[in-house]
């Protein structure tokens, strides 16, 4: 299947779906409100440069799918222009910021019959896709406890045009660790209940918290916490989800849930797991691994087959309902 691709937005992360669109299709056009940047993007990959969302969805009407790349909160009115223009869609992390917007996204994908995809990049770490499948094989029996802990730096000055901002960005679990959500969620399954508590220490000028604390009780009965802040000096520190189980304890962490750091199953001799992608640089801070390659590769699959399984609307509803249970507990 060859494909044809367009990118709205053209900051960082559109570099990363750029370089991954060209080994599976064409990347026909780029979109940003700075026109500049839209141009240096379309030389740099051979596509053709636009400002304005509208102008390209009218002109490049046989394009297959659109990868929004743009900030948080716009993410909702560019997926549903672009699935208006019955276009199928590829939206970065978080779907959106608030729950009302991913439902109206998902209803416009079903009344186009096109598809809705949400970047979950991290379910594809080796460790974590491992302790996904012996979940699945339920060789850890009941999970009684977890432990996620996300502990990485973001300096004041990574906080620049709309980062930090509630109406763009929408909150530190929203930009920083919406993937540990996601892998609660697809591990763990639903969340009954939440306590949450959450401060801002260190960065005056965003408006809203840098770390928190979180208790949750899982429908599945499971117990566990969720500590993050973007405070730790100087680099990250640590992503890891621990898991304590009837059969065994198993935790993945490292940096970017990128090393089993720990497992003891019942039965089951510690797996010799193929390295994942190195980290995202972005020069004076650091993001999280870079799997978009399997990104891309799953959405093409996806697109062939319905029951492949990739990261869909719904999938990324259920991130942003529980974040939004977080923090309305603030």
């Amino acid at each position: 299947m060859s494909l044809t691709f367009a990118i709205i937005g053209c900051g960082r992360i559109a570099q990363r779906h750029a370089e991954q669109i060209l080994k599976i299709g064409k990347l026909v056009a780029v979109c940003d409100i700075d026109a500049k940047r839209a141009n240096e993007m379309a030389l740099k990959y051979g596509a053709n440069a636009y400002d304005n969302i509208e102008n390209l969805l009218l002109q490049e009407y046989d394009i297959d799918v659109i990868s929004i790349c743009t900030p948080n909160g716009l993410h909702a009115t560019h997926t549903i222009l672009a699935l208006q223009a019955n276009k199928h869609v590829l939206c970065e992390k978080p779907l959106s910021i608030n729950v009302a917007d991913a439902k109206k996204m998902i209803l416009e994908a079903k009344k186009a019959d096109k598809k809705l995809f949400v970047v979950k990049q991290n379910r594809y770490n080796p460790p974590i896709a491992f302790l996904k499948k012996i979940i699945a094989e339920n060789k850890l029996g009941q999970i009684y406890s977890f432990q996620i802990n996300c502990f990485w730096n973001r300096p004041v000055e990574y906080y620049t045009s709309w980062k930090g901002t509630k109406e763009l960005d929408g909150g530190t679990l929203f930009t920083q660790f919406s993937h540990f959500i996601d892998l609660l969620y697809w591990l763990l399954g639903n969340v009954k209940e939440v306590k949450a508590t959450a401060k801002n220490h260190a960065h005056p000028t965003i408006q809203f918290e840098d770390n928190g604390a979180v208790i949750f009780e899982m429908v599945n009965g499971a117990i566990g916490t969720l500590n993050y802040t973007v405070n730790s000096f100087a680099k990250n520190m640590e992503g890891s989800i621990t898991i304590f189980a009837e059969k065994g304890t198993v935790k993945v962490g490292g940096q970017y849930l990128n090393e089993l750091e720990y497992f003891s199953v019942n039965g089951i001799e510690t797996p010799n797991l193929p390295l994942g992608n190195p980290a995202n640089g972005y020069g004076f801070y650091q993001g999280s691994m870079s799997n978009h390659d399997k990104v891309y590769t799953n959405l093409v699959l996806a697109l062939q087959n319905d029951k492949h399984e990739f990261a869909n609307g719904d999938d990324g509803l259920k991130t942003v309902e529980i974040i939004e249970k977080i923090y309305a507990q603030k």
